[in-house]
C-alpha cells in the first residue's frame, strides 16, 4: 500500500508520505558509522592497540625493505620483481587503509568514524585490493612464462609490457572503487548506523541500506565475484602448466629453482584468495559477529604483514639484496 501510495504522489513533494520522509531524513542524518569494538574493557582496548601496532609496525618495516631493496639493487630489476615492488606497495596501503583508524579508536576509548572517512576507507580499501588481486593475476603470468617459454621471456614481458600491465591494474581497482563507492554511499540507510566490523566494508554497509535499496549493489558485487573467478581460473591453469613443465626438467637443481620462484607467489595467492573466500562465502549456520571479526583481520591484516617473509624465505636473490641492503645502512650509520 505504501508503494502504491508513494507511486501515486511521485512527482509531488507536497504528497510525500510521512514514513518516507522518515526514511529520508534517517538516510541524509547520517553523520558517522561506529565500527565494531574489539573489547570493552580498558585493558583488553590497550592490549588490542599495542598488538596492533606491533603488527602494522612490522608491515611496515617488512615491505620497506622490500620495496628498498628492488628500488635499489638493479639485478632485481627485472619483471618479476617489479612486480613484487607493486604488491608491496599495495600491501603497505592496504594495512595503512584499516589498522590505524582501528588502533586510535582503541587507544581513545571510541567506535567513531565519520561519514566520509568511512566512504575513504571503503574506497581505498577496495582499490588496494582489486588492484592487488589483479597484480596477483599478472605474476602467475609473468612465472608462466618464465617457466613454460623462457626463450621468449624477454620478448613477451619487456619493460614497456611490464609498465602497461601494472597501470591496467591499477586503472582496474582505482575504476573498481570508484563505482562501487559510489554506488554503495548514494543507497539510502535507514537500519542506523552501526558497522558491524572494524573497518568500513560494503557488505556491512548494504546491511543499514533500506529494504531493495541494495540490490543494484550486489548485483555490480556479483559481475565483480564472477571476473574475479575468471582470474582465480587463469592463475589456477598457469600454475597446472608451471608444475608440468617444472616435473620434466631433468635435473634437480633445475627444478628447484623454478619452485623457489614460484612456490612464494602460489603461497601469496593462497593466502590472500582462501580467506577472502572464507570470509566472505562462510556458511551462515558458522557465522558470528567474532568470528566475522577474526577473519576480517585474517584476510585484511595478515596477508600483508606475511607476504614480504613468504617471498623472503625461499628466494636467495631477495635474501641476499636485502643482507646487501641491511649492511649498507648498517655501515652508513657506524661510519
Amino acid at each position: 500500500m505504501l508503494r502504491a501510495h508513494c507511486g501515486r504522489n511521485l512527482h509531488s513533494p507536497l504528497h510525500v508520505p510521512h514514513a518516507q520522509k522518515k526514511l529520508m531524513s534517517n538516510s541524509s542524518s547520517t553523520t558517522e558509522f561506529l565500527l565494531f569494538a574489539f573489547a570493552d574493557t580498558r585493558q583488553l582496548q590497550l592490549v588490542h592497540f599495542w598488538l596492533f601496532l606491533g603488527i602494522y609496525l612490522a608491515a611496515l618495516l617488512d615491505n620497506g625493505l622490500i620495496i628498498t631493496t628492488v628500488a635499489c639493487d638493479h639485478r632485481l630489476h627485472t619483471p618479476m620483481y617489479f612486480f613484487l615492488l607493486n604488491l608491496s606497495l599495495l600491501d603497505l596501503g592496504s594495512i595503512s587503509t584499516t589498522l590505524p583508524k582501528s588502533m586510535a579508536n582503541s587507544l581513545w576509548d571510541s567506535r567513531a568514524i565519520s561519514y566520509w572517512g568511512c566512504a575513504a576507507q571503503v574506497f581505498f580499501f577496495l582499490f588496494l585490493i582489486v588492484t592487488e588481486y589483479c597484480v596477483l593475476t599478472i605474476m602467475a603470468y609473468d612465472r608462466y612464462i618464465a617457466v613454460c617459454q623462457p626463450l621468449h621471456y624477454g620478448t613477451l614481458l619487456g619493460s614497456r609490457d611490464c609498465v602497461h600491465m601494472a597501470a591496467a591494474a591499477w586503472g582496474s581497482g582505482f575504476l573498481n572503487a570508484v563505482l562501487h563507492t559510489a554506488n554503495t554511499f548514494s543507497l539510502a540507510l535507514c537500519q542506523g548506523n552501526a558497522v558491524g566490523q572494524f573497518f568500513c566494508e560494503i557488505p556491512q554497509i548494504l546491511k543499514l541500506s533500506c529494504s531493495r535499496s541494495y540490490l543494484r549493489e550486489v548485483g555490480l558485487l556479483v559481475l565483480g565475484a564472477c571476473l574475479a573467478f575468471g582470474c582465480f581460473v587463469f592463475i589456477l591453469f598457469s600454475y597446472v602448466q608451471i608444475f608440468r613443465a617444472v616435473l620434466r626438467i631433468p635435473s634437480e637443481q633445475g627444478r628447484h629453482k623454478a619452485f623457489s620462484t614460484c612456490l612464494p607467489h602460489l603461497a601469496v595467492v593462497s593466502l590472500f584468495i582462501s580467506t577472502a573466500v572464507f570470509a566472505y562465502l562462510k556458511p551462515p549456520s558458522i557465522s558470528s559477529p567474532s568470528l566475522n571479526l577474526v577473519m576480517a583481520v585474517v584476510y585484511s591484516v595478515v596477508p600483508p604483514a606475511v607476504n614480504p617473509l613468504l617471498y623472503s624465505m625461499r628466494n636467495q636473490e631477495i635474501k641476499d639484496a636485502l643482507w646487501k641492503t641491511m649492511s649498507g645502512c648498517f655501515s652508513e650509520a657506524i661510519n
